[in-house]
């Protein structure tokens, strides 16, 4: 009963004050709508740009071998390190907490062969942990390099997305020959359209992959360009690298404690703080997006001071008769709340329809421009914060009036025309 007589005042108010209440509902719905789809807009990119940064590889580092700049154990500083096959299985036994280790032999202007198109292109001989180290998914109808391809040294090769596009356009290429450096190859495999924000020797679109045992035997490579880790528990990751200066200091003789003997890069790391660096940009977007329905929420206010002003002798009334304070606020706060409800919903739904037909919009894959941008997301999560912000500012545009009619003097208002 009691909330239908809100609902009763809330629209007689409506009624008698239409040009006010109608622009001040049309500003929450345009405040509504403007953090909804700055927030959208920022969850939108923020998942895309992690899609990005995920094609580089998840929960690993990349370790280069770099030169000492210590002297150490008699030995002179200014060494080069460089990584053999055979570290692998040391760093398996003395770091039990690394999940996968990998290395990658890497080699330019390799010639590719097939039928009559001739191509220059980027080889790497990698291990089979690639797959999941380094996002080396395959589209459907292939696979990836395998440890039997390793053991039994087959020339089999995985290529990128936009190398297979090259050389066999539309066309599956699973189970059909090439020519790498003049040896013919089978094709296994290619991998998928993905985005790919960081990388190393270009992106992975544009690489063939064949097993590290035939790229040796094949171009009888040595050392490893580089070594792809990655640890059981992305939190340890400090402790890991510690222990890997410890182990490869043991082995090749250099200051565990010089910095400069490795050069490794921490996608771990890299991706805490770039996860910090889009909490802030939402977080600005969403200040911007506060900011006018804040503008808002001051109409809302200034419509409850009228609407208090309009019925003091009601409100005299209802406290000559036994009314407390209490009842007196909670009405206008409830038809504050109201009335930014009303502005709420419709900016909610507006955001909605907004969001659903730019979904509709055909955006480029891949690598594209237009593709990193993403599209607006409206998650549970920005539907609460703006849902509490609402009722925030329901709550303080109403107090202050109610607080002035609760403060009404039951005689004084009676005497009011």
């Amino acid at each position: 009963m009691h909330i239908w007589h809100f609902l009763k005042y809330y629209l007689h108010d409506l009624r008698k004050q239409k040009k006010r209440a109608g622009l001040t509902i049309l500003a929450l719905v345009w405040g509504t709508f403007s953090i909804l789809m700055l927030l959208a807009f920022g969850e939108g990119l923020t998942r895309q740009l992690n899609k990005a940064r995920a094609g580089l590889g998840t929960d690993i580092i990349v370790v280069w071998g770099g030169q000492t700049s210590k002297e150490y154990q008699g030995l002179p500083r200014g060494r080069q390190i460089r990584f053999r096959p055979d570290d692998l299985q040391l760093i398996e036994k003395m770091i039990p907490e690394i999940k996968n280790v990998g290395g990658e032999f890497s080699r330019w202007g390799i010639d590719m062969i097939r039928d009559k198109t001739v191509l220059s292109e980027h080889i790497v001989g990698v291990y089979p942990s690639w797959e999941d180290m380094r996002t080396h998914y395959p589209s459907a109808g292939g696979r990836f390099i395998n440890q039997i391809d390793m053991d039994k040294k087959r020339r089999v090769v995985f290529l990128g997305y936009e190398l297979k596009r090259s050389l066999f356009g539309d066309e599956d290429p699973a189970g059909q020959r090439i020519e790498i450096s003049g040896v013919p190859f089978m094709v296994i495999g290619y991998g998928q359209d993905k985005m790919q924000m960081g990388m190393y020797g270009g992106p992975d679109v544009k690489k063939a992959s064949i097993p590290a045992t035939t790229f040796k035997t094949l171009f009888g490579h040595e050392y490893f360009n580089n070594l792809v880790i990655q640890p059981y528990d992305a939190d340890q990751i400090s402790f890991v690298k510690r222990r890997l200066y410890e182990v490869l200091g043991g082995r090749y003789k250099f200051d565990p404690t010089d910095e400069d003997a490795l050069g490794i890069w921490d996608v771990i790391e890299g991706a805490k703080e770039f996860n910090k660096v889009m909490l802030g940009i939402q977080v600005f977007l969403g200040i911007v997006g506060g900011m006018t329905l804040l503008i808002a929420g001051i109409g809302v206010a200034n419509i409850m001071y009228v609407v208090v002003k309009e019925r003091t002798r009601e409100i005299g009334i209802k406290m000559a008769t036994g009314a407390k304070r209490r009842h007196i606020m909670n009405q206008f706060i409830l038809e504050a709340l109201l009335v930014c409800f009303t502005g709420g919903v419709a900016g909610i739904l507006v955001s909605i329809l907004a969001c659903y037909l730019m979904g509709l919009i055909p955006v480029g894959t891949g690598n594209d421009p237009m593709n990193w941008l993403g599209r607006p997301i409206i998650s549970t999560t920005i539907g609460l914060i703006v849902a509490t912000i609402l009722a925030f500012i329901g709550v303080f545009s109403g107090l202050f009036p109610a607080r002035k009619a609760a403060a009404t003097n039951p005689v004084e208002s009676l005497r009011y025309e």
